[in-house]
């Protein structure tokens, strides 16, 4: 079933979201639907609070438009090592209509449990990295704007209650 998208500023993307302790056909469910909406929306990555959900679980596919899907599902993620600078442009499904260059690590080794509750270690780089690091900040209340500068980040804001006023004008 395909989810709401949450957007800024909703204040339910700046919650901490939960491990998950038992990998059950509820969390299934869970995955099911954020993989449906992320490909839907489209976007390469999908993180549980972008639902409402706040549970530790991501979604990620970074395979191009004409290749066969590639479905990263990764529960309780961590990053255990990261490596090197990265500065590439990043968008956000809950920051539609916006992008910006972050400063990133350009690589990654995440942990996670995929569906059957097994550890598993993704070595990342160029996109796969960013979108790993990305979805991880969803899981602890960070959006890719709070990355910016002060003032990128004031620009942003403005900007955003602009579109907010004009939304409630029409």
């Amino acid at each position: 079933m395909i989810r709401t998208i949450l957007t800024y500023p909703d204040p339910e993307l700046k919650k901490l979201s939960h491990p998950v302790t038992v990998i059950n056909d509820k969390i299934r469910e869970l995955v099911r639907d954020m993989a449906e909406t992320m490909y839907a929306a489209p976007g390469v990555g999908l993180a549980a609070p972008q639902i409402g959900v706040h549970q530790r679980v991501v979604v990620i596919d970074i395979s191009g438009q004409d290749e066969p899907s590639d479905l990263i599902v990764a529960i309780n993620p961590v990053i255990v090592h990261a490596e090197g600078e990265s500065y590439e442009e990043e968008g956000c499904l809950s920051v539609p209509k916006y992008a910006a260059n972050v400063r990133r690590h350009a690589r990654v080794v995440a942990k996670a449990l995929n569906l059957e509750g097994e550890e598993v270690t993704y070595r990342a780089d160029g996109l796969l990295a960013i979108a790993f690091q990305h979805e991880i900040d969803h899981l602890d209340g960070v959006l890719f704007v709070d990355h910016l500068s002060p003032l990128k980040r004031s620009m942003f804001r403005k900007r955003q209650s602009r579109l907010l006023e004009d939304k409630e004008v029409e």
